[in-house]
């Protein structure tokens, strides 16, 4: 049952290089995949070693499964890839420039840019109506206050992720764009009706569902005119109720990383994975705090072993994870170095960043980009 339970976990890791106790605790214990950040990234060539040795662990597994290797590039102050890697622009520039084929392409050439060094996972795009300007949580990190506006390029930019053979997770669900606290430092409540939700917010949602988006994460945010008891990452109205039998979602649910302070702060270790579990979420998700997630896979055991979580559940989604990663990642490994070289930071990168930047699409550069959007 360990394996199972390791199969719904991702964690992070603690430096440039993974440390013999990180290899073990990730073998061991059948760990799904790894988020990288700042820490983790140094230069190209740096990361795709890292990424190389992550998924050689894979052949120790009993699955044999890649491992997601996962990272936040969402293009402006949320991007863990610096130069050499195509630096670009924050998601408000798509929706002032409002061309569907330039959302597109900035997916398709970045995610191109994550595949070639090895991740295969990308937690963007940001489907978040921005529709309150005292929110810097969000701010630039949203397409538009208007939810058309967000929705038509949110669609492009999964279907720009997907070409490039990266998995692209749409995120905050339910909506994140309205609430003042940050919750990595504390829980928002919002007053927003279930109806007012639907008509905004949701929006966006609806349309990455409808673009085959595998995997949509969820916030830690508290909407107590909806559900007053639990936050959306915990809740079974939203995940079960609305995104799974209203939406129609078939992919994964991956939780917003549960050491956050709008988790932490309100709930117990043990009772944040079983809870989560059961409102269900797919996949949970430790970044920072490295003693965590065996505290956490221990919490699951317990609650196997005492009959308040269901061994079906948890089988099921380790069964749904491995089917996805078998879709999604048929190519686990980097690139060659060579083929890396001539793919991060390219020209035809670095153009299509700097029109998006510029807001004008020069005819030249349109006639260069592939008519795929």
């Amino acid at each position: 049952m360990r394996k199972l339970i390791g199969q719904q976990m991702m964690i992070g890791v603690s430096g440039l290089t993974l440390t013999a106790e990180e290899k073990k605790f990730i073998v061991q214990n059948n760990i799904a995949g790894v988020t990288l950040f700042g820490r983790n990234v140094k230069e190209p060539h740096q990361v795709r070693e890292l990424c190389k040795e992550l998924q050689s662990l894979r052949h120790q597994m009993p699955d044999r499964a890649p491992l997601f290797i996962a990272i936040d590039m969402e293009g402006g102050r949320v991007a863990r890839l610096k130069a050499p890697f195509t630096v670009w622009p924050p998601l408000k520039k798509l929706g002032d420039l409002d061309s569907p084929a330039a959302s597109f392409h900035l997916a398709y050439y970045m995610g191109l840019e994550l595949k070639s060094v090895g991740i295969n996972l990308d937690f963007a795009p940001c489907v978040d109506v921005y529709t309150n300007p005292k929110n810097t949580v969000i701010g630039d990190r949203s397409i538009s206050t208007d939810f058309e506006v967000v929705a038509k390029h949110a669609s492009a930019l999964v279907r720009g992720y997907l070409e490039s053979e990266v998995i692209p997770c749409a995120k905050h669900f339910p909506g994140h764009g309205n609430t003042l606290i940050d919750s990595h430092l504390d829980l928002p409540v919002e007053e927003i009706s279930l109806e007012e939700l639907k008509a905004r917010e949701i929006i966006p949602f609806i349309k990455s569902v409808k673009s085959r988006v595998p995997m949509i994460m969820t916030a830690h945010i508290l909407y107590k005119n909806i559900d007053p008891d639990w936050p959306a990452t915990l809740s079974e109205f939203f995940i079960q109720k609305l995104l799974r039998d209203e939406l129609k979602f078939k992919g994964l649910v991956v939780t917003d990383d549960l050491g956050m302070k709008a988790m932490s702060a309100h709930y117990g270790v043990g009772q944040i994975p079983v809870r989560a579990l059961k409102a269900g979420a797919n996949l949970l998700l430790y970044c920072n705090e490295f003693d965590t997630p065996p505290q956490a896979m221990d919490s699951i055991e317990k609650a196997l072993q005492d009959n308040t979580l269901s061994k079906d559940l948890v089988a099921d989604n380790s069964q749904k994870i491995l089917e996805l990663k078998k879709k999604m990642i048929p190519h686990p490994d980097p690139l060659t170095e060579e083929e890396m070289t001539q793919i991060i930071g390219s020209a035809l990168h670095s153009q299509l960043s700097q029109a998006i930047a510029a807001g004008e699409i020069p005819p030249g550069l349109k006639q260069q980009l592939i008519s795929k959007a």
